[in-house]
């Protein structure tokens, strides 16, 4: 597959990741933007602006190339958990997950440099904890693992993963990135603003 020039907005290790293993060549240009959340909004809402601003603060810096802003929200009773600021507030947002279901969003936006055309869509999933122990929690904040992921657990390549007893939906978007989504819409927009791939 080759597509024009794709620039990810964003830090994360994870969304990098699995962009590079489902085949797509990249760079990686983070916004630096603040992540602000507006009690004006829904989660699924923020996680879709936060997306494309992150995506427009890139967009407009570079002269061409389709650019790719990505939010992940973890939201546990109507309660938005962003990433922890703490080795505290990181504890107590996994023994609040424990046992329960928790809704993760991610937001993701694709702006096209050149013309500033933009599209943004948006993934739910549902994901249940099993109780997970007090000795369990400790061990995993102890390992540093929980700092930069939102809600304070990762579901892949980590001790995060033996805490999720079900998925519903999309498995790759609670890693941060909803990859068939993001694939489906990718080709269209692709489509709409003339980058044929070949």
């Amino acid at each position: 597959m080759t597509y024009p020039k794709l620039i990810l907005a964003s830090e994360s290790p994870r969304r990098r990741s699995l962009l590079r293993r489902v085949g797509f060549r990249f760079t990686v240009q983070p916004s630096n933007l603040e992540e602000r959340f507006s009690a004006r909004y829904s989660p699924r809402e923020n996680a879709r602006r936060i997306a494309l601003e992150k995506a427009l603060a890139v967009a407009g810096k570079i002269r061409n190339g389709i650019v790719i802003g990505a939010d992940t929200i973890v939201v546990l009773k109507g309660k938005i958990l962003g990433k922890p600021r703490s080795q505290s507030e990181a504890r107590s947002m996994l023994r609040s997950l424990s046992g329960h279901q928790h809704t993760v969003f991610t937001g993701f936006a694709l702006v096209d440099a050149a013309t500033r055309k933009y599209v943004v869509e948006s993934e739910k999933t549902l994901v249940r904890f099993r109780p997970i122990a007090e000795s369990e929690i400790e061990e995993y904040v102890a390992s540093g693992s929980p700092m930069d992921k939102a809600g304070a657990y990762g579901i892949q390549d980590d001790y995060g993963a033996l805490f999720v007893e079900r998925v519903e939906g999309c498995f790759y978007n609670v890693v941060g990135f909803p990859l068939t989504r993001f694939y489906v819409v990718l080709q269209q927009f692709l489509k709409e603003t003339n980058h044929h791939h070949r």
